[in-house]
């Protein structure tokens, strides 16, 4: 058996450097929140592999859900020959997702997918050309959704150039400084120097930014783009692909909020670690690009598929809505101790659900992020048996993302050990 050290020295020969790994931890095992590497060390998970097991690793439902599906078949093209377990999922994601609206869904592989499709989609509804995005968010790393995504390292650094038609604004965080005001300034600016709203195809948010640091938008704020977009014809598109699958405490985050969004994206989530995205919206404008503009080899795999309707079962029986606010409410208990403890060095706590961020500054300071700080805790979290995330513009900010399944009892153990990491380096 080889060690972690041997195993990323194999992989820095054979895998570009582009495509890194924040820890050298290679598992062999996991199950619901715990994991295993190949040197055998236990790890609490706080991260899901980045919001994606919701449901935890090796949930029996979803193994038993593909292996049944492996035994039938496992690709035959949806776009070719389809299978009832598509149609299925669909119904579901639509009867899920927020506002009464009529809806359909199409399937992709990828949350990248799943925006750029939504530009399509918004693209062939309008007839307009524009996008406009916030700064801080995240879409992902296809050309079109870097040149959405507003932060340049590490994700659009040496890239371009982007698409044209991509227009950012301030994204609201009141811990920054910007207010609600200041963003829908911001954007009537736009529409008077750079673009005209009728030459606007599309408004993309997301209703708490991911990799931007998991600063929520407020329902105020969200209500004024929705209205926005009604007066000017706008599709308003959510990407809910980080906040969906009863991560923030709803279904979806967009359900906090009394909002419906034209289109949404779906992705992580979705099929407990399988691949597969979606996007779900208003019926007339999903149909706006005609039979053969939206699909993908894989998209709305049948093993993804049946993995998904398992999750939607697990989501409701498991009740996993409520816990993931059970689940907030006591990170947020831990972490405001902590933080009254060291109020010098924790800026700002964020929870909605079991999306969890705490923000790391110097002196107090919010103007003095700790990104060194916040570096030097995560690697510090790794050694002691603890996986950690870590986002924001600033990159000062540790996200905390357990499995909705996991228990009070490893909760407290991986707190404990988040405690003994910053008495370890702060």
């Amino acid at each position: 058996m080889q060690t972690n050290d041997q195993i990323q020295q194999r992989k820095q020969q054979v895998i570009a450097r582009g495509q890194g790994n924040l820890a050298a931890v290679y598992i062999e095992k996991a199950k619901n929140a715990e994991l295993w590497d190949v040197e055998g060390k236990r790890y609490i998970d706080f991260g899901s592999g980045i919001a994606v097991s919701n449901t935890g690793h090796c949930h029996p439902e979803i193994v038993a859900a593909v292996k049944e599906q492996l035994d039938h078949f496992s690709h035959t093209c949806i776009m070719v020959t389809p299978y009832e377990n598509s149609v299925e999922l669909a119904e579901k994601l639509i009867q899920a997702a927020p506002g009464d609206s009529e809806k359909k869904a199409i399937y992709v592989t990828t949350g990248a997918e799943a925006v750029e499709n939504c530009v399509k989609i918004a693209r062939a509804y309008t007839g307009r050309r524009g996008i406009i995005a916030f700064n801080g968010g995240f879409h992902g790393r296809t050309n079109m959704t870097m040149g959405l995504t507003g932060k340049i390292t590490p994700y659009k650094n040496l890239f371009g150039p982007f698409p044209n038609d991509i227009y950012h604004v301030p994204f609201p965080i009141d811990y920054h400084g910007i207010s609600e005001a200041d963003s829908l300034n911001a954007l009537e600016n736009l529409f008077k120097v750079d673009i005209a709203p009728a030459d606007v195809a599309a408004i993309i948010i997301e209703p708490i930014q991911g990799e931007g640091g998991f600063y929520p938008a407020s329902s105020c704020f969200l209500k004024a783009i929705r209205s926005l977009c009604d007066e000017h014809g706008i599709v308003m598109i959510a990407d809910e692909i980080q906040t969906g699958f009863a991560r923030t405490g709803e279904m979806f985050c967009l359900h906090h909020h009394d909002v419906e969004a034209d289109l949404i994206t779906m992705a992580k989530g979705i099929a407990g670690g399988f691949p597969l995205a979606a996007v779900v919206g208003k019926s007339e404008i999903m149909d706006a690009p005609l039979p053969g503009g939206l699909g993908g080899t894989y998209a709305g795999s049948p093993i993804g598929c049946a993995a998904g309707l398992a999750v939607m079962k697990i989501i409701e029986e498991q009740q996993l809505i409520p816990r993931a606010n059970a689940i907030g409410e006591k990170f947020k208990q831990r972490l405001q101790k902590l933080q009254q403890n060291r109020s010098d060095i924790i800026g700002d706590i964020r929870v909605m659900g079991a999306m969890i961020a705490i923000e790391l500054v110097k002196q107090g300071d919010v103007t003095q992020p700790d990104a060194e700080l916040t570096k030097a805790v995560v690697a510090e979290a790794y050694q002691q048996g603890l996986v950690l995330l870590s986002c924001g513009s600033r990159g000062n900010v540790i996200r905390f993302l357990p499995p909705l399944t996991i228990s009070d009892a490893l909760i407290d153990e991986g707190l404990d050990v988040l405690e003994r990491c910053f008495a370890a380096k702060a």
